[in-house]
């Protein structure tokens, strides 16, 4: 239903314009937006019309209007000024009223529909039936974004999400719950993962909320309605893995998860299994922290010893020290490239563990 501020805001506008007093009330008689000083409901001329035949009467001088929604009395709209167009203006903001009241009506509907599509709550044969009946169209490209926030959001977050959009009707802005914003983007021709890219910094940087909780992710980019919520719920997996294998990023698509993807579907006692194969019941949290930003440079120069070295400021044969001593304690050489990807599989694994183990608590 149309809310009290927007009610109010509406017979304002109607005010300046045609220099009559407005208010409306509710059909047990009590007032929810005005424009009178010092108007005075009497509930027995409120309940006399209501419960009378008339769409319009004149009551002591103020003119009365039923505003319905499907044939459903919803408000009672009263109406004084100082001329005899009253009724005339009158009858014309009965009439916005009821637009606004269909209007709101068809947004939530649309919202309701949404939702539930991204929930995977339809049957195939419901997806094509409604969103006919909305005017949604069934076969354009689309993709999801989440905008996931540390804090709860509020109503500015969403406003500001919206204005990024400039109110555009094709695209959906919703939430599932408090603390992300949904966001169902109909592409344009020629639009594609980069243009996604830019269009979530630009949200974030409208937002402009730095707090280092503040993440945005996106599915792939679907053909047909009924593929939004896979996009949904690849967006959904976009964010959790970007959490616990892409700390530092802000935006993460689902297309670059890479092998994360497919650690953050193993089974926990599979992972452990393999941790202590791999290490032999150790754990990477028991190296010190030399060998720990060794490793991590070493995979960031793609297993360049000489780069790795110059980079951390040591000697090559140093570092070959460092490589050699990891392999005795490990039985993995990282200059192996099979033995580095295995190496680096288990810390990641490792890392999904420690995660998993935080949701616990």
């Amino acid at each position: 239903m149309i809310s009290n501020q927007v009610l109010q805001n509406t017979l304002e506008g109607l005010k300046e314009i045609s220099r009559t007093e407005f208010c409306v009330i509710d059909t047990e008689g009590k007032m929810l937006a005005s424009t009178f000083a010092d108007f005075l409901i009497q509930q027995g001329d409120v309940q006399a019309f209501v419960e009378s035949q008339a769409d319009s009467q004149l009551v002591k001088g103020y003119q009365y209007f039923k505003v319905c929604d499907d044939y459903q009395l919803e408000y009672i709209l009263v109406a004084h000024g100082d001329d005899e167009d009253t009724y005339m203006v009158g009858k014309l903001a009965a009439f916005q009223i009821q637009n606004l009241i269909v209007a709101y009506k068809e947004r939530f509907d649309k919202d309701s529909f949404i939702k539930n599509l991204l929930l995977d709550n339809l049957l195939l044969v419901d997806i094509y039936n409604r969103a006919k009946k909305l005017h949604i169209e069934a076969d354009v490209r689309r993709v999801v974004l989440i905008l996931e926030m540390q804090q709860e959001k509020d109503h500015s977050s969403i406003e500001s999400v919206k204005s990024v959009f400039g109110g555009k009707s094709k695209d959906f802005i919703t939430a599932v719950d408090e603390k992300s914003i949904i966001i169902v983007k109909e592409l344009e021709e020629g639009e594609s993962y980069e243009e996604m890219d830019k269009l979530a910094q630009t949200i974030l940087d409208t937002l402009g909320i730095k707090d280092g909780g503040t993440h945005m992710a996106y599915g792939t980019i679907v053909s047909e309605l009924k593929e939004v919520s896979r996009s949904y719920k690849e967006a959904r997996m976009a964010l959790d893995v970007g959490k616990i294998f892409f700390g530092d990023k802000e935006v993460i698509a689902y297309s670059s998860l890479g092998i994360g993807r497919l650690i953050y579907q193993l089974p926990i006692p599979l992972c452990k299994m393999f941790i202590k194969e791999i290490f032999d019941g150790k754990s990477p949290d028991d190296f010190d922290e030399e060998t720990l930003v060794t490793i991590d440079k070493f995979f960031e120069n793609s297993l360049n010893v000489s780069e790795t070295s110059r980079q951390l400021y040591i000697h090559r044969n140093t570092l070959v020290y460092r490589l050699d001593k990891l392999q005795k304690s490990t039985g993995l050489d990282l200059r192996v490239f099979e033995d580095a990807i295995t190496f680096k599989i288990a810390l990641m694994v490792v890392r999904y563990m420690k995660y998993m183990e935080t949701l616990e608590y």
